[in-house]
């Protein structure tokens, strides 16, 4: 017997390591196809007055132009806006959402390009929505050496799109792991 063929009887004998099911959805036959250009999630999120005061709260910005319409329309805007951190915060919960795991998402960057107004609901009712973003994430670049997707964030209010640039670098198997659990299908 060689010294290779011992090594390979050796190998042979030992246990081996059952693969993590991660590792089956990053490289093996199951992971589903990923190309630049994918659709992977369509969302809208509502917004409401409320929602801005709650976040105010949250966030220490207590901006008159968040939640005061005199205010607003004096400084020359049409109204209350939303903030623009709210706006790029809801963003990408739609995309920590999907792939259920916020640590996915290894960097996230934005421009904001203009406001979001939040009118006040005819109603009265400052629960009431009367705003809603469009969400859409496509796969802007699959690099598998790295082991990361660039996810495109598009983010529109009322036809117009409020945050440019809007990018995303979530780590692959994340991504091939959404799309398993969604049957390949972009989530929505």
């Amino acid at each position: 017997m060689t010294h290779q063929d011992a090594t390979q009887a050796v190998s042979a004998t030992q246990p081996q390591a059952a693969p993590d099911a991660q590792d089956n959805v990053r490289q093996g036959e199951n992971a589903p196809a990923l190309e630049a250009g994918q659709e992977l999630i369509v969302a809208s999120i509502p917004l409401s007055r409320a929602d801005l005061v709650r976040y105010a709260g949250a966030s220490g910005d207590f901006n008159p132009i968040h939640w005061n319409e005199r205010f607003a329309r004096e400084v020359g805007l049409d109204g209350v806006i939303a903030h623009g951190m709210l706006t790029m915060g809801q963003a990408v919960s739609v995309l920590t959402g999907w792939l259920g795991d916020p640590g996915a998402v290894l960097d996230y960057q934005t421009r904001f390009t203009k406001p979001v107004p939040v009118p006040d609901a005819e109603s009265g009712s400052p629960e009431q929505p009367t705003q809603t973003l469009e969400v859409s994430a496509v796969a802007g670049a699959v690099d598998a050496d790295a082991g990361t997707v660039r996810v495109d964030l598009t983010v529109t209010a009322d036809g117009a799109k409020v945050l440019g640039r809007s990018q995303a670098l979530v780590r692959l198997a994340a991504v091939r792991a959404a799309l398993a659990r969604d049957g390949g299908e972009p989530a929505s």
